[in-house]
């Protein structure tokens, strides 16, 4: 069964599920009011120089300035490497940053209040602003072009090698000097008519952009991507998609117009869903969504698996939960350690887990099982279209693996920190609270004040005068005060007040 995009579109809020084998894979959601700035450009101006951190602070209008660090800074002095295997359009960022270049210090190449127009490489995530370049790209749907880079690039997921040797014939002889081409996924078994196309189009779009930036404002806006619905079509309409469904007339009429004039062979995959029922609940994608965002998702088998964010590092722990095994211990841990490996790498790449990531698996003795257990993992996350690097299984049987991380990940997009517990996961116990509450009154008691009020949260206050009563009482006889407890719904549970009249 081959993969389906389906998009739903509500006032505000655009949502896109890819599917594959009839499960969701891959989800984004934008909002209007915070949309993605990856692959913006705009018109920059250096805040702040950062010797010891070899980087800047650049202003681009948005409420933290950005950070750029001295391997995005374009120079005249780039020694560029030899032909990569690209494997996505954000990649072609990822190769100009690691780019042979001669090594140079922040200072050497950047001053405070230079202008400079910089492309965002990836959104402002939890408390840091976003990551700029001033290497720009622009994606289309067959290519992506580097201005001033003298480079040909192919995207590692076209495996057939005679495909590859035809398209990087047929691009380094189209290629227009000065400029550098990565030849994306699309492309496989496009003809050169295609990819022409595609090329004038992004050369029309440098041109544009270069008689705008000198006239521009500082912090103004170059250039903008493209949104969700037409960066689907152009990123994730390869060909093992089926067909690409949406439920807004509007939209349709808008991609139709775009892919006939264009990419007209994608035309009769595009389709609008008419139907009352609405698109996600039909085909089952909000129960996919919600599993999305829990802390726990249980395994068929009886096990689970425990997802733990901080804002540089994910922790996924495995257990065996209610899974006993029918054989000895070794193979139930086995077998439910190789169950958890798919949900993982599922899990993965729906929610969109980036940074640091690490798997910590039910320990197994045997050598030839961790071996197992780690190809199966490695084989799982070939499927992944975001960058991954993965570590071998360790003694503790922890797998260690980067991913790389351009927008915030699904949890963070969809749900806000609890505003009961601040995002600690706990709150304090009423007991807890009583106990200090009863070392805060012989503290206050001492003062000489004949009453003490208390005011707490409704759990706290019954538990102060059933419980704990004994403990008030004894403070009544040995300071000689009047203790009266208040329960106010209001207060969160850990706050109280103890006033002295």
């Amino acid at each position: 069964m081959g993969s389906e995009i389906l998009i739903n579109v509500t006032h505000g809020e655009t949502r896109v599920a890819l599917l594959e084998g009839g499960q969701v894979v891959e989800f984004y959601v934008e909002r209007k009011r915070d949309a993605s700035l990856v692959g913006n450009i705009y018109k920059g101006k250096v805040v702040k120089i950062l010797p010891g951190m070899q980087s800047a602070f650049v202003d681009i209008g948005l409420e933290k300035a950005a950070f750029l660090y001295v391997g995005d800074i374009k120079t005249e002095k780039d020694d560029f490497a030899p032909p990569f295997e690209d494997a996505e359009n954000s990649d072609s960022m990822d190769f100009l940053s690691r780019r042979g270049r001669v090594e140079m210090s922040i200072d050497e190449v950047l001053q405070e209040g230079q202008e400079l127009p910089v492309q965002v490489s990836k959104d402002p995530i939890g408390s840091k602003g976003a990551r700029v370049t001033s290497w720009l790209t622009f994606p289309g749907r067959y290519l992506v072009l580097m201005p001033d880079v003298e480079h040909v690039g192919i995207s590692r997921r076209i495996l057939n090698e005679e495909e590859r040797e035809r398209l990087k014939a047929l691009v380094s002889g189209i290629r227009p000097e000065g400029y550098g081409l990565i030849i994306r996924t699309a492309s496989e078994n496009a003809n050169e008519e295609e990819i022409k196309k595609d090329l004038e189009f992004l050369l029309l779009l440098w041109e544009t952009l270069k008689k705008k930036k000198d006239k521009a404002p500082v912090r103004g806006l170059l250039y903008g991507d493209l949104d969700l619905v037409f960066r689907s079509v152009r990123d994730l309409m390869t060909q093992n998609v089926e067909r690409f469904v949406i439920d807004s007339a509007e939209e349709y009429n808008r991609i139709a117009e775009f892919v006939k004039a264009y990419f007209p062979k994608l035309l009769e995959k595009i389709e609008l869903y008419e139907e009352a029922e609405p698109i996600f609940d039909a085909f089952g994608i909000e129960l996919d969504i919600a599993r999305a965002i829990n802390r726990k998702v249980w395994l068929k088998s009886g096990g689970y698996i425990v997802t733990d964010q901080t804002e540089a590092m994910t922790v996924i722990d495995v257990n065996t939960g209610k899974f006993v095994g029918k054989e000895g211990l070794e193979d139930t841990i086995l077998k439910t350690n190789l169950e958890a490996v798919k949900e993982i790498a599922y899990q993965i790449r729906l929610r969109n887990l980036g940074g640091i990531i690490i798997v910590d698996f039910i320990d197994m003795e045997k050598p030839e099982n961790r071996e197992k257990l780690f190809n199966a993992f490695t084989e799982a996350m070939k499927k992944d279209r975001a960058k991954n690097t993965i570590l071998h299984i360790s003694e503790f049987g922890l797998i260690q693996m980067t991913r790389k991380r351009v927008r915030e990940n699904l949890g963070r997009t969809l749900c806000a920190t609890c505003p009961y517990c601040e995002g600690n996961g706990f709150v304090k116990s009423p007991d807890t609270l009583c106990y200090e509450i009863l070392r805060t009154i012989k503290k206050m008691a001492r003062h000489g004040s004949t009453k003490i009020i208390i005011t707490a949260h409704p759990l706290v206050a019954e538990l102060l005068s059933d419980e704990e009563m004994l403990g008030i009482e004894n403070v009544e006889r040995q300071y000689g005060v009047k203790v009266i407890i208040r329960a106010d719904s209001k207060m969160h549970q850990e706050n109280y007040e103890v006033a002295l009249l």
